[in-house]
């Protein structure tokens, strides 16, 4: 148990000073460049310039949120306003980036949030290793440290206690004592504060919140539509191409059968076997149409082994686990359904993968489905490509998905929709 938490404040001292060097390097030099580079709009440079040292601003926020993930568990969410799909290139592109980015709320909290990590976030950072340090050092004048330093410069300090000979070396050695045992029980905590501190200001209030939930509901409205009126077209595309017109020349080849039946019942009974194809070749468009629109499996037996007969007819091994306490409405399980479906295609196609394993669990009120395959990586979400397309029938339903794909593999693919379940 002693060695669980020297261990951990050990850990957090080192995190705390690569924390304080986060700090007092990259956020100030990134805060003195943003606020120049503002400056500078009036004269026209700092259009050009603004945007990318606030893309950087980003990333180092970007950065502290994930560690604060990865080293104390704290969640502080990144609330950025998207650009317009439709960016255009060049010098106007330039200015309206620029302008998008100085409207956004979320870019002033970035500001905000650098000063206050160059100034009280990095003076809680750098407490836990300096707990350690004076600790030791206190403990080391005891060992006779006291002895040159006095011999050079008289008493010597150490914190509240003169030391200048060895019963003071004695008291700073306790004081030592008192300081390390302080950064065993508060060095974690000291570092999740420097974490809470920052979510305090990077978090956005109720207000902004909602506005923003706002404007992604109506975009995801906008895109839900588009994705329908797509949707209508397809069908309306297959049935004519496909399934209509197979039922057309099966009318005509009945025509002619009973024009022949009598005068050539050779001939009759082959236009008879091509009918019977033709009907058997449209029953299965139909039911390829079907299976594209509402699986039938899906509508009976559920999400869960929808998505194991989807796997049952990839050309790649497919593992598939599934843990639903019950069944979400229709619309969420057709969108899962199918951006499993999108994830999986994308997967065959373009991963080189020879396995892709599809985990499917429910938890805190969202469904969470991951993919994942051993491939080459190299997946991102870009303009026009499926990942998008997957990303904004997700949005419809308020969901979100991300990408892990880096160059070698694996990809992993997650979405979380949230629902209920019954």
């Amino acid at each position: 148990m002693k060695s669980t938490k020297a261990r951990d404040a050990v850990v957090a001292g080192a995190q705390g000073l690569a924390l304080t060097l986060l700090a007092l390097v990259g956020s100030i030099t990134l805060f003195v460049l943003a606020v120049v580079s503002i400056a500078l709009i009036a004269v026209g440079v700092g259009v050009f310039t603004s945007p990318p040292i606030l893309t950087l601003v980003r990333a180092h926020t970007g950065r502290r949120r994930l560690l604060a993930a990865q080293w104390s568990g704290v969640s502080i969410p990144a609330r950025y306003r998207p650009f317009p799909r439709d960016m255009r290139t060049g010098i106007i592109g330039q200015v309206e980036r620029c302008t998008l980015m100085l409207k956004d709320p979320a870019t002033w909290r970035d500001m905000q949030w650098l000063l206050v990590d160059m100034t009280a976030g990095a003076i809680v950072a750098i407490l836990p290793p300096a707990l350690i340090l004076d600790g030791i050092f206190g403990l080391l004048l005891l060992a006779g440290l006291w002895q040159p330093i006095v011999e050079a410069d008289g008493t010597y300090w150490y914190s509240f206690i003169p030391v200048d000979g060895w019963g003071t070396a004695g008291l700073a050695a306790l004081l030592g004592v008192v300081w390390i045992k302080v950064a065993l029980y508060g060095n974690p905590v000291l570092v999740r504060t420097h974490f809470r501190l920052a979510g305090y200001v990077l978090t956005p209030n109720r207000e902004e919140e909602l506005e923003q939930r706002i404007g992604r509901l109506t975009e995801t409205r906008h895109d839900a539509l588009d994705t329908s009126a797509a949707e209508l077209r397809r069908i309306e595309r297959d049935l004519h191409d496909g399934a209509q017109a197979r039922l057309v020349a099966m009318g005509m080849n009945l025509g002619t059968i009973e024009a022949l039946i009598e005068k050539d019942p050779a001939q009759a009974k082959e236009l008879v076997l091509k009918a019977r194809a033709s009907s058997a070749e449209a029953l299965t468009e139909l039911r390829d149409l079907v299976r594209g629109i509402h699986p039938p499996v899906l509508a009976e037996r559920g999400l869960g082994d929808a998505v194991k007969a989807l796997a049952l007819r990839l050309p790649v091994k497919t593992e598939v686990d599934v843990e639903l306490p019950g069944r979400a409405d229709a619309p969420v399980e057709s969108a899962a359904y199918f951006a499993v479906s999108e994830a999986l295609t994308n997967a065959v196609k373009h991963s080189g993968a020879e396995r892709i394993w599809v985990d499917m669990s429910y938890s805190d009120g969202s469904l969470r489905i991951a993919v994942t395959d051993n491939g080459g990586g190299g997946a991102a979400i870009a303009a026009g490509s499926g990942l998008s397309g997957l990303e904004r029938r997700l949005g419809t339903f308020d969901g979100v998905l991300a990408v892990s794909s880096p160059a070698g593999g694996p990809t992993m693919v997650t979405m979380e929709i949230p629902c209920e379940l019954y």
